[in-house]
């Protein structure tokens, strides 16, 4: 049974075999020289020390080399996205084939529904869970506009029933059930930003092709968080940003799964560019597009060296540490979190995240009744950096690699001062 003692979680933190990896990021501190509680790994993750140094190698071979950089360097720009992709799969449970770096999120996204929002005159409506990312919503509304369908008409939201704010997986599966025959896509954020709930990729997966609709998921929530194992799950395509629990830095590259049954399909439409013609003919200028297989065949322009060398710096982390480890560690550091706030003696609070450790990632959820954003502004005044969501959340994120018990049990101690 866990205690509510400082004494306790600091002895939680001694006997944390991933406790050494702390000293492995750069903690951001006050003007005292402490640490700051930060708990906001589900917006930008802390920088790895060592990415310096990864960072400063490919500036040093531009400097030797030029454009010879891209065959001369250490690690040669041309296949440089290469590095990433076997690293990158095991996180995200794919085959090397299916997965690969490249832009940013919601243009990840807008491509993916090129090839697979293929909307007709009676099938061309899109789910999406109620609270999706706004860019998720922004973007499939103007992936309805553009095809030439009303969104007001043509987006169908997946939400929890009156009075709860989880969602409820058979719900979805009677939407499916009910509009299937109109529905195109299921677009779904794997771990739901605002409550954090983890859902069942799989089970969405067979509720959306039962009824011949794609399913794709977006992972920004989830990926470097769960082991959302995309190749088992059979959804068709997936797209995450690396930023927050990847640790690569402000606005770095994304990545993209697309399913191994996918993998060789040339006939699926998508908007084609250099990088994705057939890298043995690439420099043949002449050639007519060769689209490659597997997620490569997503990308349109070669990519930039230094936000990847910020990437391959932390996937050697979570090589080393494997996601097994930090899952354990995050299911325990979320399950004493949980405890110590539930013993905060007040009615005013509430854990809108899913008390299941299985159902949820390294976020917890805290709905506060009658608070304002003055509440967040008070918590970071104190150096407790989370996340506010309007009208009554706080966002909290222990994240594993980087955060202690010891932050668990002060970042409660402050909240409960403040109410």
């Amino acid at each position: 049974m866990y205690k509510a003692t400082l004494e306790y979680a600091q002895q939680l933190d001694k006997e944390d075999k991933l406790s050494y990896l702390r000293d492995q990021f750069h903690i951001p501190k006050d003007k005292e020289g402490n640490d700051w509680l930060y708990f906001t790994g589900n917006s930008l993750g802390l920088q790895p020390k060592q990415t310096q140094q990864y960072i400063q190698q490919e500036l040093d071979d531009w400097a030797k080399y030029g454009v010879e950089g891209h065959f001369e360097a250490k690690n040669p720009w041309m296949p440089y996205h290469e590095f990433l992709t076997e690293k990158m799969a095991t996180i995200v449970g794919a085959k090397p084939l299916e997965v690969v770096i490249m832009n940013t999120l919601t243009t990840n996204l807008h491509l993916l529904m090129v090839s697979f929002y293929q909307p007709t005159k009676t099938k061309f409506k899109i789910v999406i869970e109620s609270d999706a990312f706004p860019s998720d919503r922004y973007a499939v509304q103007s992936q309805l506009k553009f095809h030439g369908f009303d969104p007001e008409e043509g987006l169908i939201e997946w939400r929890p029933r009156e009075g709860e704010e989880l969602l409820r997986i058979e719900d979805l599966e009677q939407i499916v059930s009910e509009q299937g025959d109109q529905i195109a896509l299921l677009l779904i954020g794997g771990v739901n930003y605002y409550t954090g709930q983890y859902l069942d990729l799989k089970r969405i997966a067979e509720i959306g092709h039962a009824k011949d609709c794609f399913v794709g998921i977006d992972l920004a929530h989830g990926a470097g968080n769960i082991s959302p194992e995309l190749h088992e799950s059979g959804v068709d395509f997936a797209a995450w940003c690396t930023y927050k629990y990847l640790n690569s830095g402000p606005g770095s590259l994304a990545g993209l799964f697309v399913h191994e049954k996918h993998a060789y399909n040339k006939e699926l439409p998508r908007f084609a560019g250099w990088w994705n013609h057939n890298k043995e003919t690439r420099f043949n200028m002449r050639q007519p597009f060769d689209v490659m297989a597997g997620g490569e065949g997503w990308q349109l322009s070669n990519p930039p060296i230094l936000s990847m060398a910020a990437i391959r710096s932390s996937l050697d982390l979570f090589d080393k540490v494997g996601m097994a480890a930090l899952r354990e560690k995050s299911e325990r550091l979320t399950g004493y979190f949980e405890f110590l706030v539930n013993q905060i003696d007040t009615d005013r609070i509430k854990v809108i995240t899913p008390s299941n450790p299985k159902e949820r990632g390294c976020q917890l959820s805290i709905q506060v009744k009658n608070a304002d954003k003055s509440l967040h502004h008070k918590l970071t005044e104190k150096n407790v950096i989370t996340d506010w969501r309007e009208p009554d959340v706080i966002r909290c994120a222990p994240v594993p690699m980087y955060n202690s018990f010891e932050d668990v049990f002060r970042m409660v101690e402050i909240l409960k001062g403040l109410l």
